[in-house]
C-alpha cells in the first residue's frame, strides 16, 4: 500500500479517535465502540466500500478494536473493588450465545437494522441518564431465567450495534438497584465477554463477501484494528481514573450527553 498524504491524514483520523476512544472506554465502562463506528463508517465510505458492507465491516472492526480496551478497563475498576464478578460469571455463558447469534444476523440484515438498535439503544439510555430522577424496578436483579435473558439480549444487542455492552448493561443494572459505579465497572468486564466471541463470529460472517477492502478479515478491517487499538489500550487507565473522580450526577450527566449525541448522529444517517 502507498503512503499518501490522504493515507497519513486517515491515519492520524483514526489515531485521535482511537485516543478517545480509550479515555471513553474507561470512563463509562464501554469499550468505545459507540465512537468508533460512525467514524468508521465514514472512513470506509469515502473510500469506496459498498454501502451494505460499510455498517458490518465497521461493527466488526470496532468490536476487534474492543478486545484490548475492555480487557484494560476491567482489570482497572476490578483492581478498585467495583466490579461484580458473580453477576459476570452468571451472565457469561449467555451473553457469549447472543453474542454469535448477532453475528450471524449481521451476514444478511439491512445496515439499517444496526442503525436503528444503535439509536434505541442509545437514546433510551440518554434520556434515562439526563433525567434525573432514577428509574428503578426492584432493588437488586432477578435471578433464574430472567437473569439469562438480560445476559443474551445485552450479547445480541451489542454485537449488532458494535459495541461492548456497556450502554445496555448499564441500564438493567441500575433499573435493578446498582449505583452507577458499579454498573460501569462491571461493564468493563462485560466488554471482554463481548468482544472476543463477537470479533471472531463477524471475521466468520463477512468470509468470502465480495466488495471488502483487501486488508479486511471477514468484516473486521486490519488497517482499522492497527490503527485504533494501540492508542485506545494506552488511554483507557486515564479514563478510570477520571470516572473515579467524577460524583455520581456528573457521571450520569457526561455518560447521558455522550449518548444522545450518538443517537443524532444515526437518526440524520437514517434520515438522509
Amino acid at each position: 500500500m502507498d503512503i499518501t498524504p490522504e493515507l497519513l491524514a486517515l491515519a492520524g483520523v483514526l489515531l485521535v479517535a482511537g485516543a478517545a476512544t480509550g479515555i471513553l472506554a474507561g470512563l463509562f465502562g464501554v469499550g468505545g465502540g459507540a465512537l468508533m463506528v460512525p467514524v468508521l463508517y465514514e472512513v470506509f465510505g469515502a473510500y469506496g466500500i459498498d454501502d451494505d458492507l460499510r455498517m458490518p465491516l465497521a461493527v466488526g472492526t470496532s468490536l476487534a478494536v474492543i478486545i484490548p480496551t475492555s480487557i484494560r478497563s476491567w482489570r482497572g475498576h476490578l483492581a478498585r473493588g467495583a466490579v461484580d464478578t458473580a453477576l459476570l460469571r452468571r451472565w457469561a455463558a449467555p451473553i457469549v450465545l447472543g453474542v454469535l447469534a448477532g453475528a450471524a444476523v449481521a451476514r444478511f440484515a439491512d445496515p439499517v437494522v444496526m442503525m436503528l438498535v444503535f439509536v434505541t439503544v442509545a437514546g433510551v439510555n440518554a434520556v434515562k441518564l439526563l433525567g434525573g430522577s432514577p428509574w428503578t424496578l426492584s432493588d437488586d436483579l432477578p435471578g433464574g431465567w430472567l437473569l439469562r435473558v438480560y445476559g443474551a439480549a445485552i450479547g445480541l444487542l451489542s454485537s449488532l450495534m458494535g459495541i461492548g455492552g456497556g450502554q445496555i448493561a448499564n441500564v438493567i443494572m441500575t433499573l435493578h438497584g446498582r449505583t452507577i459505579h458499579q454498573a460501569v465497572a462491571t461493564s468493563a468486564g462485560i466488554g471482554a465477554l463481548i468482544s472476543v466471541p463477537g470479533a471472531l463470529g463477524y471475521v466468520a460472517a463477512g468470509w468470502g463477501q465480495e466488495g471488502l477492502p483487501p486488508d479486511a478479515l471477514g468484516y473486521v478491517s486490519l488497517l482499522g484494528l492497527a490503527l485504533f487499538a494501540p492508542t485506545t489500550v494506552l488511554t483507557a487507565g486515564l479514563g478510570v481514573r477520571l470516572a473515579h473522580r467524577l460524583s455520581k450526577r456528573r457521571l450520569e450527566i457526561a455518560f447521558g450527553l455522550f449518548l444522545l449525541a450518538v443517537s443524532l448522529r444515526f437518526v440524520w444517517e437514517i434520515l438522509a
